[in-house]
């Protein structure tokens, strides 16, 4: 699996820890690091998500200071779902039922160890497009066409 992550400023320590995590996973093929100097939470959030859109990467990995601005500027890229999730009910819920391919963090909100923990879990998680909320997916992604 490819992988990028990225962070501005204040996400940086947790992204730092959640990247060194990802490049010692076996599950992991390559982890691209988009974070610069004086990046912004938008600017880090649409090069990952774009990323994601052209297949250059699997999923993404996106840290600000609530992971909430790294999840609305991110899904803002045509064919892009990104969710904010700090548990393990809605990092489930993310990727099982919604196909969702970045996942976003805030580093005031959760711990280096538990997000390892849930960064653990979603490695494994996959979408079915043919269960029950498969045709929501598609339903969300064919008004989207049309925008």
């Amino acid at each position: 699996m490819h992988i990028a992550i990225g962070a501005p400023g204040n996400g940086e320590i947790l992204k730092d820890e959640i990247r060194s995590f990802l490049v010692d996973d076996d599950r992991v093929d390559a982890v691209l690091d988009l974070s610069e100097p004086e990046i912004t939470y938008p600017a880090v959030s649409f090069l990952a998500a774009q990323k994601v859109s052209a297949g250059e990467v699997d999923r993404a990995v996106l840290i600000c200071g609530t992971g909430v601005g790294t999840a609305i500027s991110a899904n803002k890229v045509r064919g892009v779902r990104a969710a904010t999730a700090h548990d393990l009910v809605t990092v489930r819920g993310a990727v099982e039922n919604y196909d969702a391919q970045i996942l976003c963090m805030g580093q005031n909100v959760i711990a280096a160890p538990y997000a390892r923990m849930l960064i653990d879990l979603w490695l494994d998680l996959r979408h079915d497009p043919t269960g029950s909320y498969g045709p929501k997916v598609d339903e969300i992604a064919a008004f989207e066409s049309h925008d």
